[in-house]
């Protein structure tokens, strides 16, 4: 895949994410930004490369900045923290302390989940809506993150955040049961 390719299915992924999060339809953007809804749509299946000017007119209408709408490269897919990288924002003599374990930028309602996976169990989830994320902390055991077919191991104490828009899938595949907190933000229905 050219750098060109990069690039196209890039602005297709991020221009759709960002006109879903603003809460703009195909038409809203087009009238917003002065660009034809045919080229949006165009841009949005990655089926064209518009010029400069018209991705420009888009972040603009978005309210996002052009290396934002382009960036194939911002945010890898899977944020993992490291329990060393995780960031105590609190503590007293006495011992007591909050840690922030991860977070992402994302409006909307949020769910905290507990859960227990014995060895060798699982459990796998169909797509959320785009701009669903989910928020994982391992506090035993040791946790597979399966996130659109790609595994991820995580260690006690590891956190990871994700766009749960793909399949993803949770497995313990060691011999000790894990424990793990979950925290799910839904994008709010516009």
């Amino acid at each position: 895949m050219t750098d060109l390719d990069h690039l196209t299915q890039s602005l297709a992924r991020n221009l759709k994410r960002w006109r879903n999060e603003r809460g703009f339809t195909l038409d809203g953007l087009a009238a917003r930004a002065g660009v034809s809804r045919g080229m949006i749509i165009q841009i949005e299946q990655a089926r064209t490369n518009p010029s400069v000017g018209t991705t420009v007119k888009l972040a603009d209408a978005l309210g996002v900045s052009l290396t934002t709408l382009l960036d194939f490269d911002q945010e890898p897919r899977v944020q993992i923290v490291p329990a060393d990288r995780a960031v105590r924002m609190w503590s007293t003599e006495e011992g007591s302390s909050s840690t922030l374990l991860a977070g992402t930028q994302t409006p909307g309602p949020l769910e905290l989940w507990s859960w227990h996976l014995e060895p060798g169990d699982g459990s796998s989830s169909d797509p959320h809506p785009s701009g669903t994320f989910e928020l994982v902390h391992v506090r035993s055991g040791e946790l597979t993150l399966v996130v659109e077919g790609e595994e991820h191991l995580l260690a006690p104490g590891t956190s990871a955040s994700f766009e749960a828009s793909g399949t993803h899938a949770y497995r313990n595949d060691g011999t000790e049961p894990v424990e793990m907190m979950m925290v799910v933000s839904v994008p709010p229905v516009r």
